[in-house]
């Protein structure tokens, strides 16, 4: 056994052509290729079904607010600093200040969420 065959294993006493080995090489490429565009495929897959799910879900939620927009809040702070403001404001409306504080924190903490509800 020549150095050249020293930790080869089987390779060094059963020889294969270079030609074989080549094609050896590129057909594991293409397994080895083949996997990765497998579970390639699988990722996608799992991807667009969740946007499905995802999609559902924001389609029940609208319908579910168009029959229902309304959202109760308990908040001692808010409620007294509002309705400080309705007593001192003539035609000030608690609702429409509430909403309005409430759609611009929503939205500068969940720019993503908010999107997906935004028919501006």
């Amino acid at each position: 056994m020549s150095k050249k065959s020293l930790g080869n294993g089987l390779e060094a006493l059963i020889r294969v052509p270079k030609e074989d080995q080549t094609q050896i090489k590129q057909a594991e490429q293409i397994e080895e290729e083949l996997k990765s565009e497998s579970q390639m495929d699988k990722q996608l897959k799992t991807v667009a079904n969740n946007f499905l799910v995802e999609d559902e879900k924001v389609i029940k939620i609208k319908r579910e607010v168009e029959k229902n927009p309304r959202i109760s809040l308990w908040s001692a702070n808010s409620a007294a600093c509002l309705r400080y403001l309705k007593k001192t404001i003539p035609e000030f409306s608690i609702s429409k200040e509430a909403s309005k504080i409430l759609d611009e924190a929503i939205k500068t903490k969940y720019p993503e969420v908010w999107a997906l509800f935004d028919d501006e």
